[in-house]
């Protein structure tokens, strides 16, 4: 009767797990990767969305993005982004402004607009995906003066 594996069977058991763990991990730190960019997008739209519906609310904007934007707190809170005056630049991957959202204003013509913009990605594949995530199509978007209608 036999009580134990031989060498052979533990050296194609770990042989096994070899492969299964070349293969496994770097599809988790993919997902992973995938996650982050999807929650970034998700709080830049959103982000963009509060500050237009402040704007329109408030027929103004202010030079504090935290205090138009949850998501542009939270961004900021959980250093995902650095935040000062009208601009906010979000970091993703080794990119620290691999996307950009500012409020520009031009004082003689009273208009305020909201533009969310890339910055050169290089090769970073998280700023490349988070850009691809982002939909800038509907920006710049005028939030205050002539055009707009409150």
């Amino acid at each position: 009767m036999r009580n134990a594996f031989t060498m052979i069977e533990l050296v194609f058991v770990i042989v096994i797990l070899g492969i299964l763990a070349t293969v496994v991990v770097p599809r988790i730190a993919a997902t992973k990767g995938d996650a982050v960019t999807a929650k970034l997008a998700q709080n830049i739209m959103m982000g963009a969305s509060e500050i237009a519906s402040y704007a329109m609310s408030k027929s103004n904007v202010d030079n504090n993005f935290t205090l138009m934007s949850n998501a542009m707190y939270s961004m900021q809170r959980n250093g995902d982004a650095v935040v000062s005056d009208s601009r906010a630049e979000i970091k993703a991957g080794d990119v620290s402004d691999c996307v950009i959202v500012s409020v520009d204003t031009n004082d003689t013509t009273g208009v305020d607009t909201l533009n969310v913009t890339f910055s050169d990605a290089g090769s970073d594949k998280l700023c490349i995906s988070l850009q691809g995530a982002v939909d800038a199509n509907r920006y710049p978007m005028k939030l205050r003066g002539s055009n707009v209608t409150y």
